[in-house]
């Protein structure tokens, strides 16, 4: 039997660090998909992961807000009025189609409704946002987004995290990668009642950024908001001061073992969930008890109407996470699987689902606004991708439109009571100051005070980014 003792042997990781000038140590690495020139720095990161950190040059905006409307609502029935749309119902559409089509349309559809300028800005909004009208000055309308995907799962991944084909990093965990978050004892990104349908969890997730970035949902589009929470948020059997002693006891043993085998990222993860997990006990379950709320606060956002009170339970939720530093917040409207995907019944469906968030988006604009929030919080609202001005389903649906839709933003530097861009005559193709998703991305980054082709992080053997690399920023629609 041989005399050494188990801790003197030298695993083969170990060895191979050790030996041959660390040559072997680098192709284990590549195999093993862990950075080897951020090793250290990695590291260093990771005992802290959500420290808040300097943005590389004035943030506008020190959290975001992102209003996901999940089916894509139709741009021309929202915020985008095509005259001639109204003009030339039920003719063909004088152009050409798009090459690439989800599915085929017929003639042209007008809006079933009417569009009033409101505001000192005269902005004009459909008759389904009566209470986002009122708010118009504080909107940036953005006419002239175009993606690359006809499909609900490439063009939701597209927009969560610029890639429709490939699994990258969401948007929110590259912003919390870049900032960190102000409240460590709350995750960095939090996402209320998502969907798991087209794309799911990878809509949020941290692919192959630390796990301490990825999104921490609360719910899903299937459950109730009142009912969305942190599960097993508490510990019926061990206090505190027990919990304490076997997480320290837990990070040692672990530490240890990385002194023996070398950096893990994966261990580091789990090490910063647990601590993560701990902390969390106390500042979650005050972040979701809205019982203080005031009457008037609750009116405010619809929790006094049933059409209103989930998606309105959801803001609200969002307004209270972002006053306590959570750096990304996303609130998702779906119920599932269709919600704004149109495709017949647009009159009925589009009516629902406005009414179901038209009260409470404008109650959290005027909250946001009240607190003074809304000048350093970025507010995102859109969906996916946009509807066709050509009509399917008997005359009374749209098919998806990726080739030219609206999006708005709010506060966090943006200018106010803007439009920019514009779609063409008919609303089927972004026309004027066309903006990319990369563009997006870039501009909600620039206005986090961040960099879009500087926020990088190396993985296989290339610096990856949220834009890839494309993107410019918007800099027109900043204040």
């Amino acid at each position: 039997m041989n005399s050494k003792s188990n801790s003197e042997w030298l695993t083969r990781r170990a060895m191979l660090q050790k030996s041959a000038a660390g040559f072997g140590w680098l192709a284990a690495s590549a195999m093993l998909a862990e950075p080897v020139g951020n090793a250290a720095t990695s590291m260093q990161v990771s005992s802290r992961p959500l420290a808040p950190r300097e943005p590389l040059f004035p943030a506008r905006a020190r959290r975001v807000i992102f209003l996901f409307m999940k089916g894509g609502p139709s741009h021309v029935d929202t915020f985008d009025p095509k005259p001639l749309l109204d003009r030339d119902d039920d003719k063909p559409f004088p152009g050409e189609k798009p090459r690439v089509q989800f599915a085929p349309t017929a003639k042209l559809l007008k809006s079933p409704w009417r569009f009033q300028n409101h505001g000192e800005s005269g902005l004009p909004v459909s008759e389904l946002f009566p209470n986002v009208a009122q708010c118009v000055d504080d909107l940036c309308v953005v006419r002239s987004l175009h993606g690359t995907n006809a499909a609900h799962g490439g063009a939701l991944l597209k927009l969560h995290t610029g890639s429709d084909n490939f699994v990258r990093p969401s948007m929110g965990s590259w912003v919390t990668y870049g900032l960190g978050t102000e409240n460590e004892n709350l995750p960095g990104f939090i996402t209320i009642c998502p969907t798991f349908a087209h794309g799911g969890v990878n809509n949020w997730g941290a692919a192959f950024l630390p796990s301490a970035y990825q999104g921490t949902p609360l719910g899903n589009a299937t459950v109730p908001a009142g009912e969305a929470t942190v599960r097993h948020i508490r510990n019926s059997r061990l206090t505190l001061a027990q919990q304490r002693v076997q997480l320290s006891l837990l990070a040692r043993m672990n530490r240890d073992h990385m002194q023996q085998s070398g950096p893990s990222l994966a261990l580091e993860g789990r090490i910063n969930s647990f601590e993560l997990a701990f902390r969390m006990q106390l500042a979650m379950p005050e972040a979701l008890d809205i019982a203080n709320e005031t009457n008037a606060t609750r009116k405010l956002y619809g929790l006094d109407n049933k059409v209103t009170e989930n998606f309105g339970r959801q803001c609200l939720m969002a307004r209270r996470f972002a006053e306590r530093g959570v750096r990304f917040i996303q609130v998702t409207h779906s119920d599932g699987d269709v919600q704004w995907d149109q495709h017949g019944d647009l009159r009925k469906g589009h009516t629902k689902n406005a009414a179901e968030v038209d009260r409470p988006i404008a109650g959290l604009l005027k909250d946001l606004k009240a607190r003074g929030l809304l000048k350093d919080t970025l507010v995102v609202w859109g969906g996916e991708f946009g509807r066709t001005p050509a009509a399917q389903g008997g005359r009374d649906g749209r098919d998806h439109n990726p080739e030219g839709f609206t999006m708005w933003l709010a506060g966090g530097g943006v200018k106010p009571g803007t439009a920019y861009g514009a779609t063409d005559d008919y609303g089927w193709f972004a026309a004027e100051n066309k903006v990319h998703i990369h563009d997006l991305h870039a501009t909600i980054l620039a206005l986090l005070g961040l960099d879009h082709e500087r926020l990088t992080y190396r993985h296989a053997g290339r610096d990856f980014r949220l834009t890839d690399v494309a993107g410019h920023v918007v800099h027109e629609i900043i204040s």
